[in-house]
């Protein structure tokens, strides 16, 4: 290592080329790598879609669900089958294992699920995909009060020219229901003409179509032949014969016995933005697909539709997550440079000012370094990204400050500038490669770690590790070079003489307070070491008994806000559609009044607190990234509103939960709702409190999740409890009598003839556009209304015969289930509730839960499992790789500390500075009035690898001084004063890197990484005044015990000889005598 620093230092121009390599590919880069908002997390998960049209979630589970999870079961790679069964559809989530090839995996679950043939014949073909996050990039809603069909053509025109536009691949058309042609034949008709719906059905397939006939071959070449029928809309279908006369002669056309509606399909599906129909046009990515540019291109093709819609429709942009990125990147990045100016202040003030620049330069040089290789390790600009850079900011320039330190060191001495470039940055190279690498050790555990998270702490964790790995580049090549041949001139001008007059005063200021207060200090705390020792270890111990006594509360990952606050309404199952809109209506009078509110006392000019509300009534609206939307029907009882404020530094950060808060108070409670519930976080880790009930009967699940919720509410503070269970539908379960079996009416007949009643039959489907249009034969809607309809209903026999309904049949009401979740094969049901943080803590409900009711209400129900899930089951996954990866950080850092001090008792004592920066972290957390959580914890891990670097230094001086003769307690005290000031510097520059990002507490853009930083802020800060005063002493008294040791051990040596001699004098007159 000699070699190269003294080749790059005599060598200005190979320096000079390094840094402009360095600093011109990570320009190239800034250009070249996408932005996004966060980095891409795609789950190892196959996904399965069954649709079963028409069939209740009971039919869905047996007939589709347990089978598909019946034929996957053993397949290799599979970790948890979640299954789904709803209404007229079955899904499946397959959970893969991380050592699982995720292809491979795919392949055999596709093959096993396409070799079932025991599917219900009205099922449709499955869909099975690996699951890829679509993230929204925009939404154009387009409003207005006209009607659904012109909405709708206005839409997917909308769609089809965006998804035209160069660099746009993923757009859909959102809230609106599919085309259908209903044919629709009374059963009066049928029965004048000896007509059946079936029958109906058949005749329109074999009439209306195209096929292709093959060719003819004739001397002139080639003529294809082809049958040209197919009809593609209602009035093509009402022309089609549907009976001829036995001499051909008169003929019946569909439309003379049917009425045909070409229309949409019965469900209930639709959207609202500002109380008026909308549809939305929705503008998503996968992958790397870059989200400015699709952003830029939708809008200007914006810019030039709006003009060509017709008067009665506008479109606006809903949550245009471009202006959020740019918004939040741009905030971050001045947050970076106001860090990255304090840094160098700092520096300036401290060192030459020359000295102090090329030392600084070390910042953007390791940062463009890094970004450089942002295409090798397959990260992005991101927030994240940003977040890391500004975490990093003040560590990266740690080492350059101590080579800069010591090289100004030996130039005093009055060495060549070479020369003491040389000399310098050798003297330290040890400690600060070691000690830099003991900080990327400590962010190891950030790239090992696992869960659903581990993609958000790998981004931090490579660039922090790449950052410093170009930071040892920078501080053992490039700076010794540019301090070399730096000019050494004092500068003439008038504020540089000032500004050296200032440098010169406080750094005699340090230096008088490092010779005059901390020396003294220091030697009467090494002279009573374990008095000192034993009070370290002492305000450890009450430290650490804040967070056993709740002044501190821990909690896993609290909700990150966002700038949506959404209301999520349920009615009972079967609720008509115009009881939901109308629930929706006054939630949406609510939103009204609250924007209102908000607004009031606003300047003229500016904007609106609420920029837009937007309803849907049938559906959820869709919330954040996720899997592709896959068409369903629309639920009568479900329904969503959400308002979209302004950024939060816009709205004078005013909170999305108090927007919540208010709007819930505006709104109160709403007739027969199952549910209301108020929500604005853009990511949770899940539910504070669930407890996952799993067994086999539904029954006895459902009286288990009833005692659970009832044990949870006498929990003070625990709120908001429920369970997934949801009652279904009115059923109609029908049933064969004994009679029918003399008519010859089998239960197929029975179930064939209702279903095509009352559900239809498809005839066909056809291909509008890029629209699936289903053909369906059916009774008309006013002979479908009643249960008397289906007792007036006749049931055809095998020879024709027409049998009334109640003499073959009968039924009984039942309510079946709305959904029917499954996990590895068993029926589960979830109950949730939240808790209030402030006054009582999840970890100490949960485990009162789980010692003392769940115990008693699982021996009443010996046949069900209770465990934890959401929150809770995240935070153990996680936990679990955090211990490993701290273990694993520790033995890293230990071995790379032991290697240069070549000693096994040292690197313990520079290792005893991690746990009172745990301390320090601890009390920043309190200082801040912020609980700890799951990144504070990985800023104490990540703290210890940093802490570490400065006692390394001064361990590494102390021995350097005792090999040179230094009396050890002399040796001690010179180390800790000479290294004063460096360990000052680097402890001050990183805290003071992190200051500008500690002041965005009430930011939710930095929600992710603030516990972080105040973890290596303040356990930095607190760390220094162990190092400069617990490390010296705890040296001390390792030394006292080697001496000890070396004592006892002589004495017993002495004793030994001592022993030995007089055994010696002893023998000698026997021996003597013997000779006689």
């Amino acid at each position: 290592m000699h070699r190269a620093i003294a080749w790059f230092a005599r060598n200005s121009v190979a320096a000079n080329l390094l840094m402009f390599i360095l600093v011109l590919a990570g320009v190239l880069a800034l250009f070249t790598v996408h932005q996004q908002t966060f980095p891409n997390i795609d789950p190892d998960v196959v996904m399965v879609n069954v649709p079963y049209l028409g069939a209740a979630p009971e039919e869905v589970e047996q007939g589709v669900c347990v089978r598909i999870e019946e034929a996957v079961e053993g397949t290799e790679g599979i970790k948890k089958v979640r299954s789904s069964a709803t209404e007229g559809q079955c899904n499946v989530i397959i959970e893969l294992t991380e050592d699982a090839i995720p292809i491979q995996a795919l392949n055999e679950i596709k093959s096993k699920i396409d070799a079932i043939n025991t599917f219900p014949r009205e099922t449709e073909k499955p869909i099975v995909s690996k699951l890829a996050i679509r993230h929204g990039v925009m939404d154009l809603v387009l409003f207005g009060d006209v009607d659904e069909r012109t909405l709708k053509e206005i839409g997917t025109r909308v769609r089809d020219e965006v998804s035209a536009l160069p660099g746009v691949s993923q757009v859909s058309l959102s809230y609106v229901r599919p085309y259908e042609i209903s044919i629709e034949v009374s059963e009066t008709t049928l029965r004048r003409h000896g007509l059946t719906l079936e029958r109906v059905a058949d005749i329109i397939r074999r009439t209306s179509l195209d096929m292709p006939g093959g060719n003819i071959k004739t001397s002139g070449g080639e003529i294809l032949l082809r049958t040209k029928g197919q009809a593609y809309t209602g009035r093509e279908f009402e022309d089609i014969v549907v009976l001829t006369g036995s001499d051909g002669g008169a003929k019946v056309l569909l439309r003379e016995i049917a009425t045909v509606i070409d229309g949409f399909e019965e469900g209930d599906l639709a959207a609202r933005y500002n109380g008026v129909p909308a549809v939305v046009v929705k503008v998503s990515r996968i992958g790397k697909e870059d989200i400015i540019g699709i952003s830029d291109t939708v809008k200007a093709y914006v810019d030039r539709l709006v003009p060509t819609l017709p008067q009665a429709i506008q479109l606006d942009i809903w949550q245009d997550e471009s202006k959020i990125l740019r918004d939040r990147i741009s905030s971050l990045l001045a947050t970076g440079a106001g860090g990255l100016v304090l840094v160098m202040l700092i520096l300036s003030m401290f060192l030459r000012f020359r000295l102090a620049m090329w030392v600084a330069a070390g910042i953007p040089i390791a940062m463009l370094g890094t970004v450089a290789m942002f295409p090798y390790f397959d990260i992005e600009i991101s927030m994240l990204a940003i977040m890391a850079f500004i975490l990093v900011l003040g560590i990266i320039v740690d080492d350059a400050i101590v080579v800069g330190e010591r090289v100004y060191a030996h130039e005093i001495m009055g060495k060549p500038p070479i020369r003491a470039a040389i000399d310098g940055t050798w003297e330290v190279s040890t400690p600060v490669i070691f000690g830099v690498l003991t900080t990327m050790a400590a962010f190891l555990p950030l790239i090992i770690s696992s869960g659903r998270m581990a993609d958000v702490f790998g981004t931090i964790g490579w660039i922090v590790i790449i950052s410093l790995v170009f930071s040892i580049i920078e501080s053992q090549l490039i700076l010794p070079a540019h301090l070399a041949h730096r000019n050494h001139e004092t500068s003439h001008a008038t504020i540089g003489r000032a500004w050296t007059r200032l440098q010169d005063s406080l750094s005699g200021a340090m230096g008088d307070f490092a010779s005059q207060v901390y020396r003294p200090f220091l030697q009467k705390a090494l002279a009573w070491r374990y008095l000192t020792t034993a009070t370290g270890v002492a305000v450890l111990i009450l430290v650490m008994g804040m967070i056993g006594s709740g002044r501190i509360v821990f909690s896993f990952f609290p909700p990150v806000e966002g700038d949506i606050v959404f209301a999520t309404l349920e009615m009972p199952a079967g609720t008509s559609i115009e009881t939901t809109t109308e629930a929706v209506k006054l939630i949406e009078a609510g939103a009204k009044q609250l924007r209102a509110e908000l607004d009031a006392g606003l300047a003229d000019g500016q904007p609106s607190r609420v920029k837009a509300i937007l309803s849907s009534i049938g559906t959820h609206l869709d919330r954040g990234p996720g899997p592709p939307r896959l068409p369903q029907p629309g639920r009568s009882n479900y329904a969503d509103v959400a308002m979209e404020l302004i950024p939060a530094n816009q709205r004078d950060m005013l909170a999305s939960r108090d927007v919540g808060d208010r709007w819930r108070e505006i709104v109160g409670a709403i007739p027969d709702a199952v549910k209301l519930s108020y929500s604005s976080d853009s990511f949770t880790a899940g539910n504070a409190l669930d407890f996952q009930l799993a067994g086999r009967d539904i029954d006895q699940l459902r009286e288990a999740a009833a005692e659970v919720r009832a044990e949870l509410s006498r929990y003070d503070g625990v709120f908001d409890i429920s369970d997934s269970f949801r009652a279904g539908k009115q059923e109609i379960k029908l049933s064969l009598l004994p009679e029918a079996l003399n008519w010859g009416v089998a239960l197929n007949d029975l179930a064939r003839q209702t279903r095509a009643a009352f559900y239809g039959v498809e005839a066909q489907r056809i291909q509008r556009g890029q629209d699936d249009v289903r053909v369906m034969v059916r009774f008309p809607e006013d002979e479908r209304r009643s249960i008397g309809n289906l007792e007036d209903m006749r049931i055809r026999t095998a020879d024709g015969t027409e049998v009334p309904f109640t003499s073959v049949a009968t039924f009984e009401l039942g309510r079946g289930f709305s959904t029917i979740n499954r996990l590895d094969g068993r029926r589960v049901i979830n109950v949730t509730a939240d808790i209030d943080r402030t006054i009582a803590r999840p970890e100490s409900v949960i485990a009162s839960m789980l010692n003392e009711s769940i115990p008693e209400i699982l021996r009443h129900y010996p046949d069900i499992s209770i465990g934890l899930a959401g929150e809770q089951e995240e935070r153990a996954t996680a936990m679990a790789s955090l211990a490993l990866g701290a273990v694993l950080a520790l033995v890293i850092i230990y071995t790379l500390l032991a290697v240069p001090l070549r000693s096994y008792i040292q690197p313990l004592v520079i290792m005893s500075v991690i746990p009172f920066g745990a301390v320090g972290a601890i009390l920043g957390h309190y200082i801040m009035d912020t609980g700890l959580m799951f990144f504070s914890l990985l800023g104490i891990i990540a703290l210890s690898g940093v802490v570490v670097n400065a006692s390394l230094v001064l361990v590494d001086y102390i021995n350097r001084r005792r090999r040179e003769g230094v009396e050890l307690v002399e040796a001690v005290a010179t180390a800790g004063v000479v290294r004063f000031r460096p360990i000052i510097l680097t402890s001050v520059t990183t805290f003071i890197g992190l200051l500008p990002m500690l002041s965005r507490g009430g930011d939710p853009t930095t929600a992710f990484i603030i516990p972080m930083a105040i973890s290596l802020a303040f356990g930095v800060l607190f760390a220094t005044v162990i190092t400069l005063i617990l490390v010296p002493c705890l040296y001390l008294i390792v030394e006292d015990y080697i001496t000890w040791g070396e004592l006892d051990r002589e004495a017993r040596l002495a004793d030994q000889d001592a022993a030995y001699d007089t055994a010696q004098a002893s023998m000698q007159p026997a021996m003597g005598g013997g000779g006689n």
